[in-house]
């Protein structure tokens, strides 16, 4: 099934860069929804959770936005140039450059999900259009503050003296740096008391997340204004949510708002 030719989106970024964002957008059969897929930190468009959603959006009719973030997949950039801003605002352009007609909801993973519920309450509160439902898998909300809490001390040194620090992956040999820059970044965007998004929200996490703690979604459910919230618990899934127990669980939540 065709998931929709790959597009190369010229976005600026406050440092006078700019970065070229891949995307790719299926469009949906009449009267079904446009899933919006955002992906975790240092994850891409064409994982195989994203890949998984364009291919099931497909078979139900509906559609599915994808992009990558500079630094990300086929994107442009360096991921250590990246910030919540910025990777903010690249989803932000391609959500108005995708024109997406008809009812939207939005799909976020990890860092994603925190993404998601920013650009949510940002069109609410530009009165634009906004999604009709938020489906987060292990959302990591205010992401950089929970790293930089759990951080050693010879980790907050590093970001002070050098400004990154190699961060050890249980996703791979190589570790990877998290900046200064995108930790006091991230600090613009944190989530206070309460989040101002009204539209329907359903959590899936794994109690098993050493990642982002599943409490970490109990605290968002707290602030979330949002009266229709469910938060589904797995208790032997890890972060990732990705086996295909947890797929099958996406899917039946997401097919409440086909």
């Amino acid at each position: 099934m065709n998931s929709g030719k790959l597009q190369l989106l010229p976005v600026p970024a406050a440092d006078g860069s700019t970065s070229s964002i891949a995307w790719r957008f299926r469009k949906a059969e009449e009267n079904r929804t446009t899933f919006v897929w955002f992906s975790g930190f240092r994850s891409q468009m064409d994982g195989e959770k994203a890949m998984a959603l364009d291919a099931w959006a497909g078979s139900n009719g509906a559609g599915c936005l994808r992009f990558d973030y500079s630094g990300h997949g086929l994107s442009s950039g360096a991921c250590e140039d990246g910030t919540i801003s910025r990777w903010l605002d690249e989803a932000d352009a391609v959500i108005a450059a995708a024109a997406v007609s008809g009812r939207s909801v939005f799909v976020g993973s990890s860092m994603g999900g925190w993404l998601s519920l920013l650009i949510a309450r940002r069109l609410a509160e530009l009165d634009r259009p906004s999604p009709a439902a938020l489906v987060l898998i292990a959302p990591a909300w205010n992401m950089t503050r929970v790293m930089l809490d759990r951080f050693p001390p010879e980790a907050k040194a590093a970001l002070e003296r050098d400004g990154v620090f190699l961060r050890p992956s249980a996703y791979g040999a190589e570790p990877y740096p998290i900046t200064k820059t995108l930790v006091d970044d991230g600090e613009r965007h944190l989530f206070g008391e309460t989040i101002g998004i009204s539209a329907p929200v359903r959590i899936i996490h794994g109690q098993q997340d050493a990642d982002i703690p599943w409490r970490h979604s109990l605290d968002l459910i707290d602030r979330l204004a949002a009266p229709d919230i469910r938060l589904t618990l797995v208790k032997d899934a890890e972060h990732r949510l990705s086996r295909p127990q947890d797929l099958a669980l996406l899917f039946a939540t997401l097919a409440e708002f086909l």
